[in-house]
């Protein structure tokens, strides 16, 4: 039976390509994401920061540029950090792999399949 495995994905992030090939090999059935166009919501990125055990900053991409400029010394609630990264998608840590009740940000890449494991 296959893993059924969920991705937020940025095909031109190496290391998205990577994490899924990576899922590929072990036969895990992928659900790509591609969260800069299908953008989730606030209350999906809430359920996904619950997954990962995570506060909503530490889901933010801190080396983007935009976060610099705009956010980088902000002190905002959990609410008003998923409300940047559904208005800033390019914000989120990529990539995420979901599987269950159960995330991990893929940085490294090999970190996707402890999902697996």
């Amino acid at each position: 039976m296959s893993k059924k495995i969920t991705l937020f994905y940025n095909p031109r992030c190496s290391t998205c390509r990577n994490a899924l090939g990576m899922l590929n090999e072990r036969g895990c059935e992928v659900k790509l994401i591609e969260y800069l166009k299908d953008v989730p919501t606030e209350k999906e990125l809430k359920e996904v920061v619950k997954k990962l055990g995570l506060k909503p900053q530490d889901l933010l991409r801190k080396k983007e540029p935009l976060f610099k400029e705009n956010y980088k010394d902000k002190q905002l609630t959990d609410a008003q950090w998923l409300k940047v990264m559904t208005e800033n998608p390019i914000l989120i840590e990529r990539p995420v792999a979901i599987y269950g009740n159960k995330a991990v940000i893929g940085r490294p890449a090999e970190r996707v399949v402890e999902l697996v494991k």
